[in-house]
């Protein structure tokens, strides 16, 4: 088929490359425009980008599609079968959504109705679900609204992280895609019981709160990291990101949450215990909870708190 891809991030290379594979022709991959990154702040391409000049395919990545009638232009000159589209990052309007001959199909990661919306991945482990999965829809102008075609789904265990669900669920939606475009399933309709949205995620959200559950703060650790990440603060406000840790809800102590209870890194909770086991100061990388203390002990007693303390008044 005469296909039009459309994705940005690393969630959707491998469904380029399955596309691209199963002999299709792609005429076009669209993605976001370069930005910039880096210490330099060099523009850089995107993910997909990158791969589909690697593979030869010309790219295109408008700044936006509202009112872009050239855009338009250009995409329905394409005379695609079909556009399919995962984590592109811009609203299709519905003048190219009606431009392929067969429309345009999105790679969308959960098991719809569940988690409609920009955080599919991150949202299922923070609520606890017990699998997410891969859904192939008919996109229409509703957010995440349109009929399903294919779906496959996925445990998530008590060691699942966001990027172990990622890689996952994107070489499964690569492998959908292409079976949806050989086999032609029949669209079956979103049931209206089950609808959740999955909200855009801020810096704000991996704020640890020590006052919760060992489980609950675990789950916000593989549910955010690496994106938005989690942390919290020392007395002197400082920042000291989160990027693993073991819950010990059956650890009884009497300590105020935020307090370490050993020299080891195990924090007190609302209910239980976390043990600490990757960190990362400002100015340093990511690391392990033995180096880390190498270089800054945390003895027992020690605060960690969800916001800094008030300064006291001065005198």
């Amino acid at each position: 088929m005469r296909l039009i891809f459309m994705g940005t991030p690393d969630f959707a290379v491998p469904a380029l490359h399955a596309l691209h594979a199963a002999g299709h022709e792609i005429v076009a991959v669209y993605s976001q425009p370069p930005r910039p990154a880096g210490r330099g702040k060099a523009l850089r391409a995107s993910p997909v980008q990158q791969a589909a000049e690697a593979l030869g395919l010309p790219v295109r990545h408008p700044e936006k599609l509202r009112k872009n009638e050239e855009e338009w232009a250009a995409f329905a000159a394409f005379k695609a079968d079909a556009a399919v589209v995962a984590a592109y990052g811009l609203i299709l309007p519905q003048v190219m959504l009606d431009a392929p001959r067969l429309g345009c199909l999105n790679i969308h990661a959960s098991l719809l109705p569940r988690w409609r919306g920009a955080s599919p991945i991150q949202s299922s482990i923070l609520a606890g679900d017990t699998e997410s999965g891969v859904t192939i829809m008919q996109m229409e102008a509703g957010l995440d609204t349109g009929p399903m075609l294919l779906r496959e789904a996925v445990p998530i265990t008590t060691e699942t992280t966001a990027t172990s669900l990622h890689d996952a669920l994107s070489a499964i939606g690569g492998q959908l895609a292409v079976r949806v475009l050989a086999d032609h399933p029949a669209p079956i309709p979103q049931p209206e019981e089950g609808v959740t949205y999955a909200p855009m995620l801020t810096r704000e959200d991996g704020r640890l709160d020590w006052s919760q559950p060992a489980s609950a703060l675990d789950l916000r650790i593989r549910a955010l990291t690496p994106w938005p990440g989690t942390f919290t603060v020392q007395a002197d406000g400082t920042v000291l990101k989160i990027g693993a840790a073991t819950p010990l809800p059956g650890r009884t102590h009497t300590a105020p949450p935020g307090t370490a209870l050993d020299d080891a890194l195990t924090i007190a909770c609302g209910e239980g215990a976390l043990r600490l086991t990757r960190l990362q100061k400002p100015g340093r990388g990511m690391m392990d909870a033995e180096a880390f203390l190498r270089g800054q002990p945390v003895p027992a007693g020690t605060r960690l708190y969800h916001t800094p303390p008030a300064a006291p008044d001065s005198v």
